[in-house]
């Protein structure tokens, strides 16, 4: 018997018609992994900036690399961020409720 309720609820969903609530949960959900994700794919192009910039030699010329401490601390950081944001932005969550978290979260 336990079974049977999530069998039903699935069924109904696969026969349902496509309406346009479906495509705004879709996009919402995008939106929330782009704005959630978009640090972490782009922290190794700013790491290879920051050498660029604060580590360039002038006599040889050639562009600067972070050393591989500041390189590991800037790649930490940005996790730890994340990680800290995700349970602080849980927690709020279940307090205010998903929607006004979420809208927290898009104006932070």
């Amino acid at each position: 018997m336990a079974g049977n309720p999530p069998l039903q609820v699935l069924s109904a969903l696969d026969k349902a018609k496509t309406q346009c609530y479906h495509f705004t949960a879709i996009f919402i959900a995008g939106m929330g992994f782009f704005t959630d994700a978009y640090d972490l794919f782009c922290i190794s192009t700013v790491s290879k900036l920051l050498g660029r910039l604060y580590y360039y030699d002038p006599a040889t010329g050639k562009p600067g690399v972070l050393p591989p401490n500041v390189n590991s601390a800037v790649n930490g950081v940005a996790l730890c961020g994340t990680l800290a944001g995700q349970l602080f932005f849980g927690w709020l969550g279940d307090k205010l409720g998903r929607k006004k978290a979420y809208g927290v979260t898009l104006m932070c």
